[in-house]
């Protein structure tokens, strides 16, 4: 048997930081629906963005051991505002409405798109977008749209396959292989893509590693 190396101590170390962080309190304090709503708040924040019913709310309450403290429904478009969460007095976490579900007037959409466009591009707390991507279908032109507008403002994000449960391992080889090839052409876009699973547990530990990282 072979001594842990220091590149995963390194690991299991930030792992155990992600952990501790994710494991404090966790309180929602503010939605916002119109842009004057938005709220200033003091610390860094980390956005959830994705196509409606990708899973953004469960991955929060993964994240943070909830089962509810963000809203799930299996019925697309119930988020209808930006949430805010403070977690432990450290970090925000942001749950955004879902783009691209249009059972909804347009009159509703193009307000929450509006309201989501000026966020994303006009927030100096924001850190990282975690722009979730199911992994049974890959990206999507709506979700090609946030990328460019993500790029244009240089907001850092990062893309995050999610459902990876219920995809075969096939389909989900060739949606990372080739999720992983748009990216190098973002410049934006942090390299790579997390691999998650809010019902399994997969990935949580890691991706909440990373996003630990960006408290300060």
């Amino acid at each position: 048997m072979t001594d842990t190396t220091d590149q995963e101590k390194l690991q299991a170390a930030r792992i155990e930081t992600g952990r501790l962080l994710f494991a404090k309190e966790c309180q929602f304090v503010a939605g916002a629906a119109t842009l004057d709503m938005l709220p200033d708040l003091p610390l860094n924040e980390i956005a959830f963005a994705g196509r409606s019913n990708v899973g953004k709310s469960s991955l929060v309450n993964a994240l943070t051991n909830r089962n509810t403290l963000a809203r799930t429904s299996n019925t697309p478009g119930r988020t209808q505002q930006i949430n805010f969460f403070e977690l432990g007095g450290r970090l925000s976490l942001v749950d955004l409405p879902g783009h691209g579900y249009a059972k909804v007037s347009k009159d509703k959409i193009a307000a929450w798109t509006n309201l989501v466009n000026i966020y994303l591009q006009g927030r100096p707390k924001l850190r990282r977008v975690c722009l979730l991507i199911d992994s049974r279908h890959g990206l999507k032109d709506s979700d090609r749209e946030v990328m460019t507008m993500l790029d244009k403002a240089a907001v850092n994000y990062q893309i995050v396959l999610t459902k990876i449960d219920k995809a075969t391992k096939s389909d989900l080889n060739s949606v990372i292989e080739k999720t992983q090839k748009e990216l190098t052409k973002r410049p934006a876009a942090h390299p790579g893509v997390f691999l998650t699973s809010s019902l399994k547990g997969i990935g949580i530990e890691e991706l909440r590693a990373e996003l630990a990282a960006l408290e300060e």
